[in-house]
Formats: structure tokens, sequence, C-alpha cells
């Protein structure tokens, strides 16, 4: 490239801020990208309101009352996906323009409606158009807000802000499938959905509409504070940051090894988190249990995703996102075999270490490897594998398990995409600037 400042990277222009940031930036003790996070965290935690793992604890109601297949309740998420992965290439540039406060908003209230409308379901197209509806929200526009909130505050601290929203979003995990559970043992699956999506309209609105800023330069800042306008901050600036295009991208091998991994990966993720309960009971346990297997595998994901926040500049990411795919594919392997809640709840452990390795270390290597300038436009092309992966999941394993009577045949096949991910991992190295 020649010369400064290239023509086809210009910098978004910074937006009106509003009024409470404005107030606060001034007066803040501590840089206002924390109080980003905290917003994103907010947003992650409603997020979770249609996670699969929410799902799987309505599947054995709603399948006992509407008489449906475990494949035909599986399709509804494999569709949202699907949905998700034609919109997340258009949603990027507009986050990059835009930024996360739009896009956060937007979908926290989409959610939450779709959600609490799930309540009044009656028929199984009722439920694919709504449970479609947040499901497509789920996988492109928290997505893309969340982790592009993150990539524009945050460059050297990037890891641990990551590992912290990731614990939010477990939090989530933990929350939910327990709130719908303790709904559904008192007033019944439709209380369930009613008061999932009220939660994720309280928790999530308010602090995204009120607080989030779209990038640090909007408020006179620089991501970590490296810098600011009166040198509050002294520490020596780290080198540059890459700043590819969608197109330059997408002309490197690392795009490609990435978004081999997100494919092999997402497959596991989704369709054991789905399919895991139901499962359980099949194996012999208590709903109970099940759900708290359920809960105890996204605390795991939780206390996994700061631990490899806090490591994730000692050691290379292709190396952590090996580690994640194995542990992932160890925790599916595990689950073959679970007879009793103690073999179960290591299962979950194992597989709770990889998926927060996985939600942690692959959003900040696509920061890393790619820069932030054009993060939206890129990780929504990315976005597209992600999201149809963890469509495939649960629809390979619901087929299986009609197909097969259970759900060993899916089980081995994740453990299988697991092992493979590691290679893809491994063969990923930082691109040359472009």
């Amino acid at each position: 490239m020649q010369g400064p400042g290239p023509p086809h990277r210009p910098q978004p222009k910074a937006t009106p801020l509003p009024r409470l940031p404005a107030l606060l930036a001034a007066r803040l003790p501590f840089y206002y990208g924390w109080i980003i996070v905290a917003c994103v965290c907010c947003a992650g935690f409603a997020r979770q309101g249609p996670a699969v793992a929410t799902l799987s604890i309505f599947i054995s109601p709603m399948t006992a009352e509407f008489g449906w297949s475990r494949t035909a309740i599986s399709g509804a998420v494999s569709l949202g996906g699907l949905l998700a992965a034609f919109g997340s290439p258009l949603l990027g540039p507009i986050l990059d323009r835009r930024g996360a406060r739009l896009m956060l908003c937007s979908a926290v209230l989409v959610t939450g409606t779709a959600v609490m409308a799930l309540s009044q379901t009656s028929s199984l197209v009722m439920f694919y158009v709504l449970f479609c509806l947040a499901r497509m929200t789920f996988a492109g526009p928290f997505e893309l807000g969340i982790y592009g909130a993150l990539a524009n505050w945050f460059v050297e601290r990037r890891p641990l802000a990551t590992s912290i929203v990731t614990l939010a979003q477990m939090s989530g995990l933990v929350a939910m499938p327990l709130i719908a559970h303790v709904a559904m043992l008192h007033h019944g699956w439709r209380a369930g959905w009613l008061v999932v999506g009220a939660v994720v309209l309280v928790v999530g609105f308010v602090p995204n509409w009120l607080m989030m800023v779209r990038r640090p330069e909007d408020m006179g800042l620089v991501p970590d504070r490296r810098q600011t306008d009166n040198g509050a901050d002294s520490r020596p600036a780290p080198p540059p940051e890459p700043a590819f295009t969608r197109a330059e991208a997408m002309r490197t091998p690392t795009f490609w090894l990435l978004s081999l991994f997100t494919a092999l990966i997402f497959p596991v993720q989704a369709g054991v988190s789905l399919h895991q309960a139901p499962h359980l009971i099949e194996r012999g346990l208590d709903p109970t249990v099940a759900a708290t297997v359920i809960s105890a595998f996204s605390l795991t994901s939780a206390i996994s995703g700061l631990a490899f926040g806090v490591i994730a500049r000692r050691l290379p990411t292709a190396l952590l996102l090996a580690l994640s795919g194995g542990l992932l594919g160890g925790g599916a392997g595990l689950m073959i075999g679970v007879l009793a809640a103690p073999h179960a709840y290591l299962a979950a452990v194992v597989f709770g270490l990889g998926m927060g390795g996985v939600l942690t270390i692959l959003p900040v290597a696509w920061a890393d490897y790619f820069g932030r300038s054009s993060f939206g436009a890129i990780r929504g092309a990315a976005l597209t594998v992600q999201v149809l992966s963890q469509a495939c999941g649960p629809v390979l394993s619901g087929v299986l398990r009609d197909w097969t009577g259970d759900y060993t045949l899916s089980l081995q096949c994740f453990a299988a995409l697991g092992g493979l991910s590691i290679l893809a991992a491994l063969l990923t190295r930082t691109p040359a600037p472009p």
C-alpha cells in the first residue's frame, strides 16, 4: 500500500453521544471502556433466552404435548441459523458505521418479544416463526454487536474484556435454563417462555440504550486508554494494529483456516448443547439433575473463559484454539457412556472448559489478526460459516437420534469433529500485513 490513510479505509465519522455517556465522560475515575464491558455483559446475559441450552429444557414437555419429533424441533434452531447466515454479511458494515448500540438494542427487543410470544405456541409453524426470529437475532446481531463493541474499545486488554463478557454470557446460560425450569415446575412450559422473555427485556435493553458508545475516539479516547488528549495515560503504545479490509482478509489463508476451525467446532457446540438434557433424561437421570448438569457446564464455561482470557497474551492463539477444540470434542466423547450423575457432571465440566475457550479466544483471534477498522464486515462474512455450522449440529444430532434411537452415534461424530478442529487450529498463522 502506498502512502498513509488509503482511500478505501476511511474511518467512520464520530456520532453524537447519548446524554449519559457525555455526562460521565469527564467524571469517571476509570476508562469508559469498562462501562462498555458492563453494557455488553448485560446484552450477553440477555442473549441466552433462545440459546440451545435453554431450549433443551423445553424439548421434553413440548414434544410430549404436541407429539413433535426431536428432528422437527431441532430444525427451528437450524433454520434460524440459516436465516442469520444470509443476513450477517449485510449487518457487518452497518456495525462498522453505526456501532453496537443500535444493533444490541434492536436485538434485545426482538428477542425478548419473540421469546415471550413463544408462550402462546399452538402449532409447529408458530413455533418455527417465533423461535427462528429469536435464533436469527441470537446468531447474527447479538454476536456482531457484542464482539464488535469489545474489538473497538480494547486491543491490549481485549482477551480480558472478552473473558469477562464470556463469564456474563455463561452466567446467562446457567441462569436461563434454571429460570425456565423453576417457572415450568409451578406453571408449565408456557410460563417458562414468558418469564425468560421478560428477563431478556429487563436485563438487556436499558444499559445499552443509555450508555453504549460506538468507539473510544468518539469520546476523545483510544483503545485501552493507552493515551488521552490530556496525557492521562503515559504507557507506551503497542505496535500498530493490522487494518485489513474484508476483501484483503478473505485473500489470506488465516481467514479460511479460522473459518475451517469454526465449521468443525460449532456443530459440536450447538448439537451437544441442545440435546444434552434429553440425552441425560433418556439415560435415566432425573430432569432436575439434567437441568443442573446444563448449568454445571455453563458455569465451567464461565470460569474457563476467564482463565483463557488471563493466559491469552502468554500463549499462541493457535495453541489455545486447539486446546479448546480438543476439550469440546473430549466432552462430547465422555457423554456417550453417561449412566449416573457424577459421570454426567464430569462430561459437562470437560465440555464447558472447551466451550469457554472457544467463546473467548475465537473472537479475539478475528480482531487480533485483522484489526478493528473493518471488524464488522470481516466478522459478518465469517459469521456465515459459524451460524451455518451451528445450524447443522442440532439437526445432525436430532436426525441420528431419531434414526438410531439414542444419541450415541451423534456424540461419536461430534467427538471426531472436535479432534479435526485441533489440526485446523494448529495450522493457523498471523497473516502478513496487507
